[in-house]
């Protein structure tokens, strides 16, 4: 039953995995390569040699991915290395197949903003995905991990630089006018590969500080019928014990309770987040 599991898992991976490069490949084809749209990333960086200097995108890209998987294997070493060497070499096969299929569809007179917003989002989308699947396109990729590893700055940080320094450039080739954009593509970008990894909250997580906390418990699992779990805890300014209620409940309840812990306890204090992912329990 565990390897059937397993099985299943990796076949959802891939699959995954294979729908993000194809995503990702048909929205630089078709929205973000035709209208000189930079994004960040050697995909991105593509576009301004191939306005430059007319070299082929996809070759640029294969061949910068594979000169960076080469100083990768040199600085960071084998088993860094290996998790982004499918996605480099796989990314410009789709980038073939996305440009072939250019040749039989073919978008005509497309909004530059519409273009911007839908090659964004797919663009999003499709990283999402890859990233989701444990694997990544390499490229940039590469050069994160190295700016993380000798200038002790965070990945985060690291991509925030690299896709800026990128981005930035194309203002003195293609002018302000198309940087500002790229910009918006640069957003929708990170804010839908976030949406994708992470999810959308379907739930939200509650922790409640009060001093009427078996009026408060007694709502939650009599009114809303959810459960509650109570913590033991010690204010960390008035040194006193206190307890912490902790729930999750539906988005769309979250205003009920809300409401129903203002009308207990008007000086409750609580914590309200994000769940991602709620898991087990019955």
């Amino acid at each position: 039953m565990k390897n059937k599991k397993e099985f299943k898992k990796n076949i959802i991976r891939i699959i995954n995995f294979i729908a993000g490069l194809f995503i990702f490949s048909f929205s630089f084809t078709f929205f973000l390569l035709p209208n000189n749209l930079v994004f960040g990333g050697v995909s991105g960086l593509s576009i301004i040699f191939k306005e430059i200097f007319n070299f082929d995108t996809t070759i640029f890209i294969l061949s910068v991915s594979i000169l960076l998987i080469i100083i990768s294997f040199l600085v960071l070493g084998k088993e860094k290395t290996l998790g982004t060497i499918i996605g480099s070499l796989l990314l410009p096969v789709f980038l073939e197949f996305t440009e072939f299929l250019a040749k039989y569809i073919v978008l005509e007179d497309v909004d530059l903003i519409i273009s911007a917003l839908f090659g964004g989002i797919l663009a999003g989308v499709g990283l999402g995905l890859v990233y989701k699947a444990g694997f990544t396109t390499g490229g940039t990729d590469i050069v994160n991990q190295i700016l993380h590893k000798y200038f002790k700055i965070s990945l985060g940080k690291a991509m925030f630089i690299v896709d800026i320094a990128i981005v930035t450039s194309s203002i003195f080739v293609f002018g302000f006018s198309l940087f500002m954009y790229a910009v918006v593509v640069l957003y929708l970008m990170t804010v839908m590969t976030d949406r994708v990894i992470l999810g959308v909250g379907q739930s939200k997580a509650f922790y409640i500080v009060t001093d009427k906390t078996f009026e408060v418990k007694k709502y939650i699992l009599n009114n809303l019928g959810h459960g509650v779990t109570i913590f033991d805890s010690v204010g960390g300014f008035s040194k006193e014990n206190q307890k912490v209620l902790f729930c999750v409940i539906p988005t769309r309840e979250y205003f009920i309770l809300k409401e129903g812990i203002n009308k207990i306890d008007d000086e409750a204090f609580f914590v309200v987040c994000d769940a991602y992912e709620v898991c087990g329990g019955k």
